[in-house]
C-alpha cells in the first residue's frame, strides 16, 4: 500500500477511522472526506498526517472537483446514516446511502480508479433460516436495509456495465477499538470497569460479531486481489452466531466484573431472528481471507484498549 492514495468517506465513523489508522501505518496516501458537523474525536491523532477535505456526497460539484484534486486510486466508501436507533429521516437514509454513493461512483468514474470499495451490511439480507450467503435473496426490513441492499446493487451494476472494479463487503456485526459507546460492546465493557449494572434488551439475541482487525484486514485482502474481484460482494463476518447473553456472560468474565445486566430494561424496536450468521467461504476462496481472533481474543483486546482509555481519562 506504499504511497498509494486512498480516500477514505466516513472517516470519523467506527470503520472509516480505523481505516484511516491501518493504511497510514502502511505507509499509504489517505485522504479523507468530512463534514463541518463531523465529529472528529476518532481521528484526532490522525488530522496531522491526511488529507482532509470537507465534502458533502450530495454536493456532485463539490465532490467533483475533490475527487479530480485527489485522484484516489482506491476508494473505501464508508459513509453512512440511519445505523443507529435514532438516525431515522427515511429521506436522509435514502440520500445518504444511495444517491451519496451514486454521486461519489460517478465522480470517480470520471477521474478512473484501481478499485472501488463500498461498505455493506448484513441487514440487506433480512430474516433468514441459515447462514447468510452472497447469492441469497435480498429481503430488507427497514428505510436503512433497502438504502444499502440499493447501494451494493447499484455498485456491482456500474461494475459490470463500465467493466471497473466496484465491490461491496457486507460487514456483519464488527465490534473494537474507537466504536460507539452506547454500542453493545462498548456499553458492556465500560459498564464493568465501572461496576454498573448494564442495561440491555434480550440475551437471546443472535450476532455474528466480527473483530475490528479481521475487518480491516479484509479490506486489505479485497485491495490485494482487485484483478479478480470486479463486481463481487463478499460477506465479512466471523461464521459463527453469538447471544447477546453470551457476550455478556463474556466481559463479565474477562473482566473479572461482578455486575448483573438488566435484562429488558432497553427497548429492541429490531424483529430478532433465531439465526445471523454469515457463510464466509467465498470471502475465503477468492480472497485469501479468513477471521483470526475469536470472540474471546477480540474481546480481551477490546477490553484493554477501553481500559487504557478509562485510565487515562479519555472516557469517563
Amino acid at each position: 500500500m506504499r504511497n498509494k492514495r486512498i480516500l477514505i468517506t466516513g472517516a470519523t465513523g467506527f470503520i472509516g477511522s480505523n481505516l484511516a489508522g491501518y493504511f497510514l501505518k502502511k505507509n499509504a496516501n489517505v485522504f479523507i472526506f468530512t463534514r463541518k458537523t463531523s465529529n472528529k474525536w476518532r481521528i484526532k491523532g490522525l488530522l496531522g498526517n491526511v488529507s482532509e477535505h470537507q465534502i458533502d456526497l450530495l454536493d456532485e460539484n463539490g465532490l467533483e472537483k475533490a475527487v479530480r484534486k485527489i485522484k484516489p486510486e482506491i476508494i473505501f466508501h464508508t459513509s453512512v446514516y440511519g445505523a443507529y436507533p435514532y438516525q431515522n429521516d427515511a429521506k436522509k437514509i435514502i440520500e445518504v446511502n444511495f444517491t451519496g454513493t451514486i454521486n461519489l461512483l460517478n465522480a470517480c468514474l470520471k477521474k478512473g480508479f484501481e478499485i472501488f470499495v463500498n461498505t455493506g451490511s448484513s441487514s440487506e439480507y433480512g430474516v433468514k433460516n441459515k447462514p447468510m450467503k452472497e447469492s441469497d435473496s435480498l429481503e430488507p426490513l427497514s428505510e436503512y436495509s433497502a438504502s444499502k441492499a440499493a447501494a451494493a446493487l447499484f455498485c456491482q451494476a456500474v461494475a459490470r456495465k463500465k467493466n471497473v472494479t466496484a465491490v461491496t463487503l457486507r460487514l456483519f456485526s464488527p465490534y473494537g477499538y474507537f466504536e460507539e459507546q452506547d454500542r453493545l460492546v462498548p456499553s458492556l465493557i465500560l459498564a464493568c470497569i465501572k461496576s454498573k449494572n448494564p442495561k440491555l434488551s434480550s440475551p437471546d439475541s443472535p450476532r455474528d460479531f466480527i473483530f475490528i482487525e479481521d475487518v480491516l484486514k479484509a479490506y486489505e485482502k479485497v485491495v490485494d486481489n482487485k484483478d479478480k474481484v470486479k463486481a463481487e460482494i463478499f460477506n465479512i463476518g466471523s461464521g459463527k452466531q453469538h447471544t447477546v447473553g453470551e457476550v455478556a456472560d463474556k466481559v463479565i468474565k474477562l473482566t473479572g466484573s461482578k455486575v448483573k445486566p438488566k435484562w429488558g430494561a432497553v427497548p429492541n424496536p429490531r424483529h430478532e431472528p433465531l439465526r445471523w450468521e454469515a457463510n464466509i467461504q467465498k470471502a475465503k476462496r477468492i480472497l485469501g481471507w479468513k477471521p483470526v481472533c475469536t470472540l474471546q481474543e477480540g474481546l480481551l483486546k477490546d477490553i484493554k484498549w477501553h481500559k487504557e482509555r478509562f485510565m487515562e481519562g479519555v472516557v469517563s
